[in-house]
């Protein structure tokens, strides 16, 4: 074990993994090395995700884990959602935790850390400002979080939307849009760095600027990202939010080939009043409009969206608009959640009526249904050639992903063959599954 060295692990979204990405910039800068093997580390950092039960409990169980194991001399600091929300029961359950740090204090790591080596809290030490006055700083750090040739570009923290079964705002605070030209300098790093993707992300990328005062903002940041970094093949869009995909939104994605015709639209329902009681937009005839503008402006566009089933008060009637809804839409992906039950939130009155065995069963149900759409999506692309960007490879077949595919959630291409990561090549699809393609390398390129 040495002092200097960090071991950290980020549990949950990519958002997450931004916060972990720029606490590990932090302690480099102050002279630390990451370690992969606790063991070998002085200090060690899980950013936990607290968002639901089996998230929590993933977390706890982590935590656990290198408390048993610490050895004389090491720090363990919990950071995260789970502490922002929970951080005395943390503490109190996984003895052993030397630090607590909030969801929006990561820019203070390397000044826990010196604390605790200094030995002046033989207590847990506390940083959990309130998150509704915390403003955002980058600390000089890139926002980002790098996974081969695609990067995550965080735009904002935070949520501003009323959504009844959410603890996002409880966690995170309101929403905090980053200033654009701090966006722009990491985009440009990104650039020089030679990312081939860049995924903007927040909890509302269409919520971007509503608090500096801009409107519509992300359209507008979307054209200086073009502008900016032309040399960035792929800008791809994760978490638009119901009712705030602007005409502006459709006409800048279609307008630039670097956009991608790609979009996570989170709907959670489809029936009125389901979408009511989440407190959610419950406007369907702009979910249809939307979706008809958005095709006819970019025929080869890929929507991605979720659904929870089992919410409290969905009756079996409401369920059943849900699945003649995903098969009147074709949606390309499908994520579906069961319903969690999340004390604070606007839904904890509710409590959680439907049995678990009649939401697994819907689960179930929606999943079926959405796998046959899928299949038959997919089944479109045979014979025609996407530009597949190459993520790895091993016993002689490559792996890479399509404009349709978001990294971890979405699909991959599989493509005979071995060739570099990072390498954007032109793909003819010979063959379709539930999830993904199979595909021959259309053009000239040498394999390794």
């Amino acid at each position: 074990m040495t002092q200097n060295k960090f071991y950290l692990i980020s549990l949950g979204c990519a958002k997450n993994t931004v916060d972990s990405d720029s606490m590990a910039q932090l302690l480099y800068r102050a002279g630390y090395e990451p370690v992969n093997t606790p063991g070998d580390a002085g200090v060690l950092i899980v950013n936990t995700c607290g968002f639901i039960d089996p998230a929590k409990e993933e977390s706890l169980q982590i935590l656990g884990e290198l408390a048993d194991k610490k050895q004389k001399g090491q720090i363990l600091i919990a950071a995260g959602c789970l502490t922002q929300r929970y951080g005395a029961q943390v503490a109190k359950q996984v003895a052993g935790i030397d630090g607590i740090l909030g969801t929006r204090r990561w820019m203070d790591i390397v000044e826990v850390v010196n604390t605790l080596r200094e030995g002046k809290h033989p207590k847990p030490l506390y940083h959990l400002p309130d998150v509704q006055d915390v403003g955002q700083d980058d600390a000089g750090t890139l926002r980002v979080s790098m996974q081969g040739a695609s990067a995550y570009l965080k735009i904002a923290d935070g949520c501003r939307r009323p959504c009844a079964f959410c603890a996002i705002p409880l966690i995170k605070g309101t929403a905090v849009s980053r200033p654009m030209g701090h966006v722009l300098s990491d985009a440009r790093a990104l650039r020089d760095m030679g990312i081939r993707e860049l995924i903007l992300i927040a909890q509302d990328t269409t919520d971007y600027g509503h608090d500096l005062g801009i409107k519509d903002g992300l359209p507008q940041l979307l054209e200086r990202l073009v502008l900016e970094v032309p040399e960035v093949d792929w800008i791809r869009i994760m978490y638009a939010y119901p009712g705030y995909v602007t005409d502006h939104l459709i006409e800048t994605m279609a307008k630039h080939k670097q956009i991608l015709p790609y979009l996570d639209m989170p709907l959670q329902h489809a029936h009125p009043q389901m979408l009511k009681r989440m407190r959610r937009p419950a406007n369907m005839d702009w979910v249809y409009r939307t979706i008809a503008k958005m095709r006819a402006a970019m025929p080869d566009l890929a929507i991605r969206t979720t659904f929870i089933v089992g919410y409290p008060g969905e009756t079996e009637k409401e369920f059943q608009t849900l699945l003649d809804f995903i098969e009147e839409i074709q949606f390309d992906r499908v994520g579906a959640f069961q319903y969690s039950f999340e004390q604070g939130t606007a839904s904890e009155s509710l409590g959680d009526p439907i049995p678990p065995e009649v939401k697994q069963a819907r689960w179930d149900r929606l999943m079926e249904a959405q796998q046959k759409i899928s299949l038959s999506r997919n089944q479109a692309f045979v014979g025609h050639t996407l530009d597949v960007l190459v993520e790895g490879s091993g016993d002689g077949i490559t792996l890479g992903r399509s404009y349709r595919d978001a990294p971890e959630i979405d699909g991959m291409v599989m493509i005979e063959g071995s060739i570099p990561p990072g390498e954007m090549i032109p793909v003819r699809i010979t063959g379709a599954m539930t999830y993904d393609l199979t595909g021959d390398l259309a053009g000239d390129f040498e394999e390794v």
